[in-house]
C-alpha cells in the first residue's frame, strides 16, 4: 500500500462511509482506517434509518450521490412513511433495516470502490506541517501522508461505557474508545465538550409474548428511500407496540441510587429529544405509562430492539423493568443497554465546508461536531468528503445554503450557532420546509451531484426529463378548460366537490383540497404519458403554489444578506458601535457572510446594521474607483 494518499478518512462509521465514498469517487486516492474492519457499516442503536426530519437528509444523500439510501433499500425490512396525516412538508420516510445485512451491504461497496483503500489500525495522532494537515499516525508506528484528513470517530472519542455503578473505556460495547487521538486534538488547541448518548438492551425475541401485543402492520404500498430503486423489498416483517406501566415506573425508581444518570458519574450532556427511560419517568412523572417499539434486529435474528427503553441502569433493574411490561413478562436480555460519554468538538470551530479553523485541510464530521443520528451523521461525511476532495482538486467548497437543504441547515445550525446538546434534525429547524421536501430532493440537488462526478450522466438525465414533464404539465393544465357538464358535475359531487357553475381551468381544479391529479385521470383529463412521481410534483406544485411563491420570495430576500461576504482579515475590533460583546463572538465564529453572521446567538439586527454599512463602506475604499 502506498504512503500517500489525497485523503484519509478516520473511522467507518455511517459518516466516514459517505466520505471515503466522495473522495474516491470523485477521483480522490483515499484510504479509510478503521480500528475494526468487522463493524464497518454498524448500526450501534436502533436497526433504522430515517425518521421525522431525518428522511429528508437521507433522500438528500442520495440525490447527492451518496449511499446510504441505497443501503436502506437494499436491506429493508419494513417501510413506513410518518406524518402522512399532516402536510406535505413535514412527511418523512423510515425504513426498518437489517442491521447483519446493512453492515455486509456497506463493507462490500467499500470493498468493491475504485481508488478507496481500507485499513484496520488505530489512529493515534494528526501529523501537522504549520497550520496544515499532513497525514496521520497510527498505532502500528508507521506515518502515513495526506493532502487532507477527515475524522469521523462517532462515539469513540475518549468514549466511557456506563451500566449501572460499572463504568469502563470504550467506543461501543465489546470495541475500544480512542484515547490518544482525542488527547492530541486537544494538545491542538481544539475547545473540547463532553456528551452522552445511549442504547436499549437486546431482547430474546423466542421469549416475547407477541400473542399480547399490538401489531404496527408496515405500509401496504411502500415507498422506497432511493431514487434509483425500482423494486422494493417482497415481504416486510412487522414491528410490535406495547407500553410501561406504573409498576415499571417504581422498578426504575428503585434503581435511581445506582442510576450513573442520577448518582452524578454522568456529568455529559444527554439527548434531550430522545431521553433515557429513568429520564422520562422522572422528568415526565405525570406520564402513566411510555410507548415501545419492538422492532426485529433483521431477517435471520431473534433478536429484538425496544425502541424507547434506552437506559444505563443496572442489569437487574433493566431484567425486573422489561418483566413488568406486557408481553416482556419472561424475556431473556441478550445484550444489556448503556449510556455511553464521549468527546465532541465544538462546531462553531468549523467553517461550513466542515474544515477546521485551526488547521487547514483537516475536516470534522459526525458525532464529533455534536450531533446523534446515523442520519445527520451521513450528511456530514457526505459533505465532508466532497469539500477533501474539491481541495485536493484545487477548487472552491460546497456550501449548501439553509434554503437549498436540510442538510444545509444541519450544517449552517452547528456552525453559526453550536450546539450546547447533541444536535437532532427536526422540520422544526428548517424554515422553508416546504420547498425542501423529501419528495424533490433530486430535482433539488442532482446537478450539484452530477457536477460533482457523484451522479451518473444516465441517471442525471432522467431527473431532467423529470423536471422537464413536470413544466410541461404545469402549462398544460394551466391553459385547459374543463365544462360544467352533468358527467362532470356528478363526479364532482361524488367525491364532495362543489359542482362547476362555470368554465374553469384543470389548475383551478386541482388546486381544490379533495382533488387530486389522479381524479382528472378519471374525467379524461390527465396526461396518461407521466409517471407517478411526475404527477405527485404536479399536485403538490398546484396546490402549494401561493405558499411556495411566498417562501421563495422570502428566500431572495434572504440571500441579499447571505451574498454579502465578510472578509476573513476584518478587525471587529475597530469597528465602532459594535458592543465588546457582540466583538467577541464575531471574533469567535468568523461568519463568512453577513447571513451567517445574523444567526450567532446575541448578534443585535442593530449590530447588523453597523457591520453593513462598515463592509459597503470598505467594499468602497477598496474599490480601483475610490483610489482614482
Amino acid at each position: 500500500m502506498t504512503k500517500t494518499f489525497d485523503c484519509i478518512i478516520i473511522g467507518a462509521g455511517h459518516a466516514g462511509i459517505e466520505a471515503a465514498l466522495a473522495t474516491s469517487r470523485m477521483g480522490c486516492l483515499t484510504l479509510l482506517v478503521t480500528m475494526q474492519m468487522d463493524t464497518i457499516g454498524l448500526m450501534s442503536c436502533n436497526p433504522a434509518i430515517g425518521g421525522v426530519g431525518k428522511g429528508q437528509l437521507v433522500k438528500e444523500i442520495d440525490a447527492l450521490g451518496g449511499e446510504m439510501a441505497k443501503a436502506a433499500d437494499t436491506t429493508a425490512i419494513q417501510y413506513r412513511r410518518l406524518n402522512m396525516s399532516k402536510g406535505r412538508a413535514v412527511r418523512s420516510s423510515r425504513v426498518q433495516s437489517d442491521r447483519v445485512a446493512y453492515k455486509l451491504y456497506i463493507k462490500s461497496i467499500l470493498e468493491k470502490q475504485r481508488n478507496l483503500f481500507l485499513k484496520q489500525a488505530e489512529v493515534l495522532e494528526i501529523l501537522i506541517d504549520g497550520n496544515a494537515v499532513k497525514g496521520v499516525k497510527t498505532n502500528l508506528n508507521e506515518e502515513i501522508f495526506a493532502k487532507t484528513v477527515v475524522i469521523t470517530p462517532g462515539t469513540f472519542l475518549n468514549g466511557l461505557i456506563h451500566i449501572g455503578l460499572t463504568h469502563f473505556p470504550g467506543g461501543r460495547i465489546g470495541e475500544p474508545a480512542s484515547i490518544n487521538l482525542s488527547q492530541n486534538l486537544k494538545e491542538l488547541g481544539f475547545r473540547i465538550m463532553r456528551f452522552k448518548t445511549g442504547t436499549c438492551a437486546r431482547l430474546d425475541g423466542r421469549t416475547i409474548k407477541f400473542s399480547k401485543l399490538e401489531i404496527q402492520p408496515p405500509d401496504k404500498n411502500p415507498v422506497p428511500f432511493s431514487f434509483t430503486t425500482m423494486k422494493t423489498i417482497r415481504k416486510q416483517l412487522p414491528c410490535y407496540i406495547t407500553y410501561t406501566n406504573q409498576k415499571t415506573h417504581e422498578i426504575i425508581k428503585t434503581g435511581l441510587d445506582r442510576s450513573p444518570l442520577y448518582t452524578g458519574i454522568i456529568k455529559a450532556t444527554g439527548v434531550r429529544y430522545c431521553p433515557s427511560i429513568e429520564d422520562k419517568v422522572v422528568k415526565f412523572s405525570d406520564k402513566e405509562r411510555h410507548q415501545i417499539f419492538l422492532e426485529p434486529e433483521g431477517r435471520n435474528s431473534f433478536e429484538y430492539y425496544p425502541n424507547g427503553l434506552s437506559t444505563s441502569l443496572p442489569i437487574d433493574i433493566q431484567l425486573k423493568m422489561l418483566h413488568s411490561i406486557k408481553g416482556l413478562e419472561e424475556v431473556v436480555i441478550t445484550r444489556p443497554g448503556y449510556g455511553i460519554e464521549h468527546d465532541v468538538v465544538d462546531p462553531t470551530e468549523l467553517y461550513p465546508t466542515l474544515e477546521t479553523k485551526r488547521i487547514k485541510n483537516l475536516f470534522l464530521a459526525g458525532q464529533i461536531n455534536g450531533t446523534t443520528g446515523y442520519e445527520e451523521a451521513a450528511s456530514q461525511g457526505l459533505i465532508a468528503g466532497i469539500n477533501a476532495a474539491l481541495r485536493v482538486k484545487h477548487k472552491q467548497g460546497l456550501i449548501l445554503e439553509r434554503s437549498q437543504a436540510y442538510i444545509g441547515v444541519l450544517i449552517d445550525d452547528l456552525t453559526t450557532k453550536g450546539t450546547n446538546e447533541p444536535y437532532r434534525m427536526f422540520t422544526s429547524r428548517v424554515e422553508y420546509r416546504l420547498i425542501l421536501r423529501e419528495d424533490n430532493a433530486d430535482l433539488r440537488l442532482s446537478k450539484i451531484g452530477f457536477e460533482l462526478g457523484l451522479l451518473t450522466k444516465e441517471r442525471f438525465k432522467k431527473v431532467l426529463k423529470k423536471s422537464q414533464e413536470i413544466d410541461a404539465e404545469l402549462k398544460r393544465i394551466k391553459k385547459t378548460r374543463i365544462f360544467p357538464t352533468a358527467k362532470v358535475n356528478r363526479y364532482l359531487l361524488r367525491y364532495k366537490s362543489s359542482a362547476l357553475k362555470n368554465a374553469t381551468t384543470l389548475e383551478d381544479l386541482l388546486k381544490r383540497p379533495e382533488i387530486s391529479y389522479e381524479m382528472l385521470k378519471k374525467l379524461n383529463h390527465s396526461n396518461k404519458r407521466i409517471c407517478q412521481d411526475t404527477a405527485l410534483q404536479v399536485e403538490i406544485q398546484t396546490k402549494y403554489s401561493g405558499f411556495i411563491e411566498r417562501q421563495l420570495s422570502e428566500i431572495e430576500r434572504f440571500r441579499k444578506i447571505e451574498q454579502i461576504k465578510v472578509p476573513p482579515d476584518i478587525d471587529y475590533t475597530t469597528i465602532a458601535g459594535l458592543s465588546r460583546e457582540i466583538k467577541e463572538k464575531l471574533i469567535k465564529f468568523s461568519p463568512l457572510t453577513l447571513g451567517q453572521a445574523s444567526r450567532i446567538s446575541g448578534v443585535t439586527p442593530a449590530a447588523l446594521s453597523i457591520l453593513m454599512v462598515y463592509l459597503k463602506s470598505r467594499q468602497f475604499m477598496d474599490s480601483p474607483k475610490a483610489e482614482t
